[in-house]
């Protein structure tokens, strides 16, 4: 299981600015940027208790255009430090943002 401090210290390595979760009224930056959070967890249990912990963790990528390259050099960084994730894309008419979505089990 990675740590806050983990996951941190992995997103600062991509360089691009992030947030827990969103970033303050008026504080966003221009994208990209990255905005994560553990919204849930799937724990396995042994005898009626919590055996292993296991968050959820969702690293959401806004851009606003396709950026393929930023996207491999996310999943890089991830198959370098051992996590499986799935991905998926929207984009957000409101904002306009693509957003890429990857959620994987830390």
């Amino acid at each position: 299981m990675l740590s806050y401090e983990q996951i941190t210290d992995l997103l600062r390595q991509t360089g691009l600015p992030f947030a827990y979760h969103h970033f303050s009224e008026g504080e966003s930056p221009d994208p990209p940027f990255l905005v994560y959070l553990i919204p849930g967890s799937h724990n396995f249990s042994a005898d009626g208790m919590v055996y292993c912990r296991v968050d959820q963790l969702d690293i959401e990528l806004y851009t606003d255009k396709k950026q393929p390259e930023q996207e491999a050099n996310l999943e890089e960084l991830f198959d370098e430090a051992g996590l499986f994730y799935n991905k998926t894309e929207q984009f957000i008419r409101s904002e306009q943002l693509y957003e890429v979505l990857y959620e994987m089990e830390v």
